[in-house]
């Protein structure tokens, strides 16, 4: 009887005090998630990116597979309702003709086709989970005078913010053209915002 009151004497600490622990940092982290929303103000975003794209099914004059790197331009708006979801327009334009193997429905079998500065707009969700990385999912489409192809877009973006809304930032994108070809592309881009922006004052 004495053992199990000595037992009890020195494990009721170890239980209430990670409990107390937790129930407090529970209330602080609702605390500052208050703070964020009350502080916070929907804007808009205007971003201009510089990228570098990689087409692994390119085609070369002969019609062999080649690897073809393009000159894309990004013009994308954000409307940011939430410190950390945001919705928005990203339009890249390659300013260049190229020919790219197509895969006929997923068969495996290949035509050449040939692309005239396609323009691809997605309407894209933006998750920002802390200070710095977001995460971009899409859907929209590739327009050019041959051909129109759905496309799936999925991204990934490190923002730095200078001063007065500006902000630079880097990101890798992927784009999946449905039964054509896929895009890989590297970029830097340089941001403003419009309107009332205290979340990056807040969101660590």
């Amino acid at each position: 009887m004495l053992y199990a009151k000595h037992f009890l004497i020195q494990a009721i600490p170890g239980i209430f005090i990670p409990g107390l622990t937790s129930l407090l940092c529970n209330q602080c982290l609702a605390q500052e998630n208050k703070k964020m929303e009350e502080a916070f103000h929907s804007h808009s975003e205007l971003a201009l990116v510089l990228s570098h794209a990689e087409v692994f099914e390119g085609s070369d004059a002969e019609g062999n597979k080649k690897l073809l790197s393009l000159p894309p331009w990004g013009i994308d708006y954000n409307y940011r309702f939430n410190p950390k979801w945001a919705i928005g327009l990203h339009t890249d334009v390659i300013i260049e003709k190229f020919e790219v193997q197509k895969d006929l429905e997923g068969r495996g079998d290949e035509e050449t086709i040939e692309r005239s500065y396609p323009v691809a707009p997605a309407v894209t969700g933006i998750y920002k989970p802390g200070r710095h990385f977001s995460f971009l999912p899409g859907m929209g489409g590739e327009f050019a005078k041959e051909e129109n192809y759905l496309l799936t877009r999925a991204g990934v973006e490190y923002g730095v913010e200078i001063r007065n809304g500006w902000e630079v930032s880097g990101n890798l994108g992927y784009d999946f053209k449905w039964n054509a070809y896929d895009t890989w592309t590297i970029g830097i881009g340089i941001a403003k915002s419009f309107g009332n922006k205290n979340h990056d004052e807040i969101i660590q």
